[in-house]
């Protein structure tokens, strides 16, 4: 009996955190061991009727498991194909995201556009574009009524040369007339010209800009 429960402890500990195929080989080694003791046990001492019965509800419950898993890796697997093909359906539209970053290609060009709102009217608005590394390589003034305002950037510092190719972040410091910092929220837009679902997400792509699907708030045309 010593071998079936302690097969049985090491099924209960694991199952919560292992594949299903492992926890389908611990039942299937289950079985050989309840076989074989079953096949060796002594007429003179057979095995206890409640222990081989407990065991035999809480394999049942690992079967039930295994089978649940499955069923739920073909529900994921068909999400996923879902999710990838109603992402195709943007291909060509443009989309609104939340996010402050965008991307430049390898030719300087910028995948979309920056979004920013300000709740009231500002005296004086900043923007500043930095790359990954917190770099701020172009700064300038910005749009200062209150609402939404697009930010076009071309791809090029604040001396004209074209930055390198990567990602760049905008931030906005606003202030009102009475010096107070007013709180600028930030989106991205631009057009989809892919779709991509290699890291079990779909992602959009807007020129060299990478945005989760999921983070899109608003299609625009």
């Amino acid at each position: 009996m010593s071998a079936i429960s302690s097969m049985t402890a090491t099924s209960s500990a694991s199952s919560s955190s292992s594949t299903s195929s492992g926890i389908s080989a611990n039942y299937e080694m289950f079985l050989s061991l309840l076989t074989t003791q079953l096949k060796n046990q002594s007429p003179l001492d057979p095995m206890d009727a409640q222990t081989f019965t407990s065991q035999l509800v809480q394999y049942a419950g690992v079967e039930q498991q295994i089978q649940v898993n499955d069923k739920l890796e073909t529900v994921i697997s068909k999400l996923d194909s879902f999710s990838f093909s109603s992402g195709v359906g943007y291909l060509g539209h443009a989309v609104e995201a939340s996010g402050d970053t965008l991307g430049v290609d390898s030719s300087g060009s910028v995948g979309g556009a920056w979004k920013y709102s300000l709740p009231s009217e500002a005296s004086s608005v900043t923007l500043s574009i930095a790359n990954s590394d917190g770099t701020v390589v172009w700064s300038g003034s910005g749009e200062t009524a209150s609402g939404s305002h697009t930010f076009s950037w071309d791809g090029k510092d604040a001396n004209g040369y074209a930055v390198a190719a990567g990602d760049y972040t905008l931030t906005v410091a606003a202030k009102n007339s009475s010096g107070s910092t007013l709180s600028a929220s930030t989106s991205i837009t631009g057009t989809v010209t892919g779709v991509d679902s290699s890291g079990g997400s779909t992602v959009f792509e807007i020129g060299a800009t990478e945005v989760s699907m999921s983070d899109v708030t608003r299609l625009v045309a």
